[in-house]
């Protein structure tokens, strides 16, 4: 598969997120930056969130399910 497709996310904190991808890939990693106290400077910390393609579908836009077992 070549070319852009368009995606949603479904369920999770980034549900309803539409996006364009290329190849299909078989999962979206979404992270979201956490407030860190007394830190060294440089150091940052994300919170991860993993979404899995749903192979039944086939159309754009493609489906992309919250995976709250990962990461």
């Amino acid at each position: 598969m070549t070319g852009w497709e368009t995606a949603v996310l479904d369920g999770g904190p980034a549900s309803g997120l539409h996006m364009k991808v290329s190849g299909r890939p078989r999962v979206i990693q979404v992270t979201y930056p956490c407030r860190i106290e007394g830190a060294p400077p440089g150091v940052r910390a994300d919170g991860v969130h993993v979404y899995r393609r749903d192979y039944g579908v086939t159309d754009e836009p493609l489906r992309y399910g919250f995976d709250i077992a990962s990461p």
